[in-house]
């Protein structure tokens, strides 16, 4: 308080002593008083750092390295979600307007009817179905709109790095959990499945602070698909403390080796406690198309609508009509072999496998995705040949490796400690992620790196 008072007392009386002549006392003090104020609003505290800005620009410095690290695809959409984005920049000029702030109705209504059907439930478009600025703004919704002052939000680790931040700006208390490593059964290569959740910790982490807990699966950045059993141990927990789940279901349709998505909101007692968020970027491959959306039921999702029409308010419209289309299209060939929920993540397969063979060929210790864009892999045997790379003080050993591949290597992956809490960080510095849902020409760059490097190793 002291020093409080200081910061204040100290400039108003230089202030008040070399003032000009005929500027009143009271306007110096308003002027200091304003000055003392901190600028930034305390619920950005401890979320300004964001570890893309870092690697992104790191990586453009190096014009000649392959990205693997950032999530997106660098192939061409599917040709009918272009050719439904240029119907709706080109035909309906009233497209080029507002359309309903929650969600423009053809898309609402195919998502309602699509998931509906997925979901064994009846969604009504008009309160059942919000249509957001991508997954992102969904999950930033979602958590302004039911965490409260010192609730407490379990997140699994590791755990995409917007749920710690975005607890923390709507004035709650992350609570973590780990996914925990038992060896496989008969496996050369490590899995995402042997990566588990300990049910006695998992049901220590519940008390009566809890308001939400938080599930994203298929997960980024393992790529873990939680089984039908692993989703009823969370339920049940859930329903036993009254806690909302907030399920992050992505990469729901990027599924591999005959795993299966299960949604959390579809088993017994959920739906009603349980919003779940998708992505037309991840769906349809289109990113910067920036179409997201929630389900959930009414007595929630009010909430959500009271923060988006408050904020957001509404989405581009063009972009939700050609998602609608493709919905509208996906919807009459589902499991079909020409439905694109089957062809992409049999694409996407093949690339993973192809860069689990290039990076073994160096010493990259796999752990084989059962989902999503990602593959993570172990560095503990670099970590014993190179233990000293450079880099700041206590900067977690990935980071440092990931920088060093970067200008040494040419190849850009990220580092896996930032998709833990501080505490754990140390414990899983000796992963690193890469994003196999790239062209075939990066997948070639990459073995061409790769190659290089596996030459240098034999002298």
């Amino acid at each position: 308080m002291f020093w409080n008072a200081a910061a204040i007392c100290v400039p108003l009386v230089r202030l008040l002593q070399g003032r000009k002549a005929g500027v009143p006392p009271m306007r110096c003090l308003h002027w200091t008083l304003t000055m003392a104020k901190q600028l930034q609003a305390r619920r950005l505290e401890g979320t300004e750092h964001n570890h893309w800005v870092e690697y992104v620009k790191l990586a453009n410095e190096y014009k000649d390295s392959v990205n693997l690290g950032q999530g997106f695809p660098n192939f061409p959409p599917p040709d009918f979600a272009m050719e439904a984005f240029q119907r709706a920049i080109s035909g309906d000029y009233m497209l080029n307007q507002y359309t309903m702030a929650f969600g423009h109705p053809p898309l609402t209504k195919v998502l309602a009817s699509f998931f509906g059907k997925l979901l064994g439930q009846e969604l009504d478009p008009l309160t059942n179905v919000l249509v957001t600025v991508g997954a992102y703004g969904a999950l930033f919704t979602a958590f302004q709109a039911l965490v409260d002052e010192g609730d407490e939000v379990i997140i699994i680790e590791p755990f995409f790095d917007c749920y710690e931040p975005m607890t923390l700006m709507a004035g709650g208390r992350p609570v973590f959990v780990s996914l925990k490593q038992s060896p496989g059964q008969d496996q050369d290569l490590d899995s995402s499945s042997n990566w588990q959740l300990d049910t006695e910790e998992l049901a220590s982490k519940f008390t009566p602070r809890t308001k939400v807990l938080v599930l994203n699966t298929p997960n980024n950045p393992l790529g873990k698909v939680f089984s039908k059993a692993e989703l009823e141990l969370v339920a049940s927990l859930c329903r036993q403390h009254n806690v909302l789940c907030i399920s992050d279901e992505v990469y729901q349709w990027l599924v591999y080796d005959a795993n299966q998505h299960v949604s959390i909101a579809s088993l017994p007692g959920m739906w009603e406690r349980t919003l779940t968020i998708g992505s037309a970027g991840k769906t349809f491959s289109v990113t910067g198309w920036k179409v997201g959306w929630v389900l959930g039921p009414e007595n929630i999702m009010k909430h959500l609508r009271t923060v988006h029409q408050n904020s957001i308010y509404h989405c581009p419209t063009q972009a939700q009509a050609a998602v609608a289309q493709c919905f509208e299209r996906e919807q009459l060939l589902f499991g079909q072999p020409s439905s694109y929920f089957v062809q992409l993540p049999q694409a996407l397969q093949r690339s993973r496998d192809h860069m689990i063979r290039s990076l073994q060929s160096v010493g990259f210790k796999p752990v084989v995705p059962q989902g999503s864009y990602f593959l993570t892999v172990d560095i503990s045997d670099f970590k014993s040949k190179m233990p000293d790379l450079p880099g700041t003080a206590h900067e977690p050993y990935d980071r440092c490796f990931v920088k060093w591949m970067i200008k040494n290597k040419g190849l850009v992956a990220m580092p896996v400690s930032i998709f833990y809490s501080g505490p754990h960080q140390k414990d899983f510095h000796h992963y690193i992620r890469f994003c196999f849902a790239k062209e075939e020409a990066t997948l070639q760059a990459m073995d061409e790196k790769l190659q290089k490097w596996k030459t240098e190793l034999k002298f």
